[in-house]
């Protein structure tokens, strides 16, 4: 179950069959339809939150970071995939570098950018992380390929619990950033994380298996002022994110309690991060699309962070999913790597904004399921491990799709507010977007699975639009993220286009339709509409 790459041309005879087979789909859909009224505010309700344009981020695994990049020159695909978002928004995508490989670098003045040792990959693990990275200044410079205007987060390693390593590693971080190709780049280094998800060290050999939040927050200060003294941290500057915790063994709440934010280094910490998955493919192991396409699922997993929310924002923190992604240790195959994931991802980004969750990072690595694209050519496959041969070159992923309708709703006004819609339907969410105070967009997303393995007639939902508090809105432009099936791979489109080409530039002709608001729409098992008025 591979996403298969597509040349320019194969994609468009591809795409202009799936848009007439779509088209025809269209017409015969009416015979299994439910029907659902949604009202939607004209103007933001008090509820609303603010909607970032960076809300859609990145968290990269430290260990293949010259990858994403480029190394003598930039990596062109990695450049495009964000620059089409980024053209969305106005805002570069934020970037944190860190993860499992972060408590397993160490900084080298003999290394020019990186030194990596992997364990063997097997079928579950088919990219393993590294097992010890050495690098040296150039490694943190390559930060210059990235787009202008990126904001960026480093990772620095608290599970050797060295003081001169992560006092060299900050140094190297800071310097690099002070350099002139970094500067005429125009990318930013907001943050620096001093290790990452310490709440597994007593599981993962890192620290003993008595280990408590007290003796955390003792290790984190102990590095965390050297830290920030050797690299100049400053409130206004450069300061900390703090936590990166992966699950509720410790949390914000208990380290605030403790008095974290009390010391020196503690007052440079400005954001609190956590992290959420929602399982885990550790050992492998079987997971129902079905059951992951879930409504009532994303909900309950982003709700749980309701009170470190409150407590960070008490505290005058911004909060943050610092990483996340559907299922832990790269994704699960059939899930991650599936077009129902991209509607999952939809849910769960916005599920997370209207929760006051500012960005959310998801996790990408070379190789994983769970990627939203693939920045260079892989010779074994992400599902089992097996040969590809040939290789198989850069390409997005079913996920990637997601971002794009994330962003075009986010819009370019950087003032966008949020809300969830009340929509009667277990499978089906919706979101409507204001700008100053105006409705301009909604997005509404069908989770009810329509499989490969599926019978029948495809069923879909009618939604019937009334609108309060102001002038009702008469008509409507859609646009459609037409999938084929929820367990596919490929062949996603949204609008008409197609990201499934050689350089991740949108191919094919941009399709939307005009939308009678007094007649409502339909929106089918396994898609996603947005809406703009």
């Amino acid at each position: 179950m591979m996403c298969t790459h597509y040349g320019p041309a194969t994609s468009m005879l591809a795409l202009a069959g799936l848009i007439a087979s779509v088209f025809k789909a269209h017409l015969s859909w009416h015979a299994s339809v439910s029907a659902v009224n949604v009202s939607v505010s004209s103007t933001p309700p008090g509820t609303s939150q603010n909607l970032l344009s960076t809300l859609l981020s990145f968290s990269i695994e430290q260990d293949r970071w010259p990858d994403w990049t480029g190394i003598d020159r930039r990596n062109q695909f990695t450049f495009n995939a964000l620059d089409n978002y980024a053209q969305l928004t106005g805002t570069p995508s934020k970037i944190r570098v860190g993860a499992d490989s972060e408590d397993h670098t160490t900084w080298s003045p003999t290394v020019t950018i990186n030194s990596d040792s992997f364990p063997p990959p097997n079928s579950v693990t088919p990219y393993p992380e590294a097992t010890q990275i050495v690098v040296g200044d150039g490694y943190y410079q390559l930060s210059k390929f990235l787009l202008p205007g990126t904001h960026m987060t480093w990772g620095v390693n608290l599970g050797l619990d060295n003081v001169t390593n992560a006092v060299n590693m900050a140094k190297s971080i800071v310097k690099a950033f002070g350099a002139s190709a970094v500067k005429a780049a125009g990318v930013t280094l907001d943050m620096i994380e001093i290790g990452n998800e310490a709440d597994l060290y007593k599981n993962n050999g890192l620290r003993p298996s008595n280990w408590t939040v007290q003796q955390y927050v003792v290790d984190w200060e102990s590095l965390a002022g050297p830290v920030s003294e050797a690299a100049g941290l400053r409130r206004g500057g450069v300061t900390f994110q703090g936590a990166a915790f992966a699950g509720t063994g410790f949390t914000p709440r208990q380290i605030f309690d403790l008095g974290i934010l009390d010391g020196t280094p503690g007052k440079l910490i400005t954001t609190i991060s956590q992290h959420r998955y929602s399982g885990a493919f550790c050992s492998g192991g079987d997971f129902a699309l079905s059951s992951f396409m879930s409504k009532a699922s994303v909900r309950s997993n982003l709700t749980l962070w309701l009170p470190d929310i409150a407590a960070s924002k008490q505290h005058g923190l911004r909060y943050i999913l610092g990483e996340t992604g559907s299922i832990a240790c790269h994704g699960a195959p059939g899930v991650s790597n599936t077009a129902g994931a991209a509607l999952w991802v939809i849910d769960y980004a916005l599920q997370a904004a209207t929760l006051g969750i500012e960005e959310t990072f998801f996790h990408e690595g070379i190789g994983y399921k769970y990627n939203f694209f693939q920045p260079i050519s892989l010779n074994r496959s992400v599902v089992d491990g097996s040969p590809l041969d040939p290789p198989q070159p850069p390409h997005v992923m079913p996920s990637y799709y997601a971002g794009i309708v994330i962003n075009t709703l986010i819009g370019q006004t950087g003032s966008a507010k949020i809300v969830e819609l009340v929509v009667p339907d277990d499978n089906v969410s919706g979101y409507a977007v204001y700008e100053k105070n105006v409705l301009k967009r909604a997005v509404f997303v069908n989770f009810h699975a329509w499989l490969l393995s599926s019978t029948g007639t495809r069923p879909s939902v009618h939604l019937d639009l009334s609108f309060t508090s102001g002038s009702g809105v008469k008509n409507a432009t859609a646009k459609r993220l037409v999938i084929q099936h929820a367990d596919d791979t490929q062949n996603l489109t949204f609008g008409g286009q197609s990201y499934e080409t050689s350089d991740a530039r949108a191919g094919g002709k941009i399709t939307q339709e005009s939308v009678d608001i007094s007649k409502g729409l339909d929106l089918l098992a396994t898609e996603a509409v947005l809406l703009s008025f």
